[in-house]
């Protein structure tokens, strides 16, 4: 099934340079390179990369001097559109993308943890890249009773993004299990690892603001591309 609608590329921008202080790659007080050399060095439009700034600016997350540059004021726990997505690249940050592979409304199997009212659910499948390259598989689980019709063409790239957007639907908390598990028969060959292969595996059950389940998941990541990572506290 085809890939899901991207995210504006100033949106993108500005999700990786929040990743990328969330992981210590941008220091509190760093001075960010020139516009024009940094815009090139990303391969966009300088107006795009200043708007990913904006929005940063915005965030209170970088500092903005005329005539000196842009500084990055570093705090703890950064939000941005994949606050929940924990998976790094191993020296850290990496801009998380997504392809939809498939999307059908099935019976809830009994090996997953509850994750809502519905005996019925969405199952959405997809493969993870940080940095344009292969780093997990996802299976999604979406109760049942939270969308009549799904498609993956509705998906963009941050699936909670389209939850609050078009379903109104506001995940509020996750728990995650960290473990390995092997990879799914479903895997594409693009994955690198193959079916049955021991990969690290996350479990994760989300909670509506309502406090209600409404999701639960399982993505399976390479270790050779990419670490699970959370972060308490100030660095």
């Amino acid at each position: 099934m085809p890939e899901g609608p991207a995210l504006p590329r100033y949106v993108q921008i500005a999700e990786l340079l929040i990743r990328d202080i969330a992981a210590g790659r941008l220091a509190d007080g760093a001075r960010l390179p020139p516009e024009r050399e940094m815009a090139a060095g990303l391969g966009v439009a300088v107006g795009t990369l200043r708007k990913a700034l904006e929005r940063l600016a915005e965030d209170g997350l970088l500092e903005r001097k005329q005539g000196s540059g842009n500084y990055v004021r570093a705090r703890p726990g950064p939000l941005g559109v994949y606050g929940f997505f924990r998976l790094e690249r191993i020296g850290g940050g990496g801009l998380p993308t997504a392809e939809v592979l498939d999307v059908a409304r099935l019976a809830k199997p009994g090996s997953l943890p509850d994750g809502g009212p519905s005996a019925h659910g969405w199952r959405i499948r997809r493969l993870r890249r940080l940095d344009g390259q292969a780093a997990a598989l996802e299976e999604i689980w979406l109760d049942g009773a939270r969308a009549d019709c799904l498609t993956a063409a509705d998906l963009s790239e941050s699936l909670y993004l389209h939850y609050r957007q078009a379903l109104g639907l506001v995940i509020a908390r996750v728990e995650d299990r960290v473990g390995t598990g092997t990879v799914p028969s479903w895997a594409p060959a693009m994955f690198g690892p193959a079916p049955g292969a021991l990969v690290g595996m996350a479990e994760r059950v989300g909670w509506a603001g309502d406090g209600a389940r409404a999701e639960v998941s399982r993505t399976w990541f390479d270790t050779n591309v990419c670490r699970y990572v959370a972060r308490l506290g100030k660095g």
